[in-house]
Parts: C-alpha cells; sequence; structure tokens
C-alpha cells in the first residue's frame, strides 16, 4: 500500500512536534526565565499553552500521517454553521478587546487598536453572510 507523499510530511512533521513538545519540558522543569530564537522569545507565561498546543498539532499529524480511523465527513449545513460560530466568537473577542482596552503583543509588536476595529468589521460581515446563507440553503431531508 503506498502513502500519500502529504502523509510522510506529516509523520515528519509529527516528530519535528514531539521533539518542540520535549524541549517545551525541558524549559518548563529547568526554570529557565526566557530563551530566544529565530526572533520569537519563549518565557514561562507562555510554556505551558505551547506545550498544549504542540500536543494538539501532534495528535493531528499522527492521525494523518498513518491514516489511524476515518474522519466523518462533515455536512455542509453543519459546516457552515461551525464557520459562523467561529467568525462570530472572532468579532466578540475584537469587541472585547476594544472595550476593555487590552493589549494585545505578538511576538514583540504591540497590536494597534484599529486594527480590531478591522477586524470586527470583517468578522461580523463573515458571520452575517454565514447565518444568511445558512438560511437560505435548502436543508435535505426537507
Amino acid at each position: 500500500m503506498r502513502n500519500h507523499p502529504l502523509q510522510e510530511v506529516a509523520k515528519l512533521a509529527a516528530g519535528l512536534a514531539a521533539a518542540d513538545f520535549l524541549w517545551l519540558v525541558w524549559f518548563v522543569q529547568s526554570n529557565l526565565k526566557s530563551a530566544s530564537f529565530f526572533g520569537m522569545t519563549i518565557t514561562q507565561d507562555i510554556a505551558i499553552p505551547a506545550m498544549i498546543f504542540e500536543i494538539a498539532v501532534f495528535l493531528i499529524l499522527v492521525h494523518y500521517g498513518w491514516s489511524i480511523g476515518k474522519i466523518p465527513r462533515m455536512r455542509e449545513r453543519t459546516y457552515i454553521l461551525l464557520v459562523a460560530i467561529v467568525f462570530t466568537v472572532v468579532a466578540v473577542a475584537h469587541l472585547f478587546r476594544i472595550f476593555t482596552g487590552a493589549d494585545l503583543i505578538i511576538l514583540n509588536w504591540d497590536i494597534p487598536m484599529w486594527l480590531s476595529w478591522f477586524g470586527v468589521a470583517v468578522a461580523t460581515y463573515l458571520a452575517y453572510a454565514s447565518f444568511h446563507f445558512l438560511s437560505v440553503m435548502p436543508a435535505k431531508g426537507r
């Protein structure tokens, strides 16, 4: 049985994700204040969320790389509803940032507040469009 080339890439990436997870475990256990590489600084504050992310990435890559189980097909209506909910959550998160005045810093870049206004506009429109498309879409079985 021949594997797809992307499955081989997924196996390699799963190994890299596992190595990164083990490095993060070492980093947390050694009580270092921070580590910098490739312009990114890792601190103790973000090490645990990064470890959780690495576990999720590893599981997805292992599932795809070794074809474990079958992923059930998602119906189109369910997918559009999920997309609409995600865009709604993103819009609400941007509104929360605007009303609380919270700072958002990604890789030492302080994200300006006007970008959240833009994010509210785009995410709200995409959520509205998704819900509207869902409402006019014919349901199967009717």
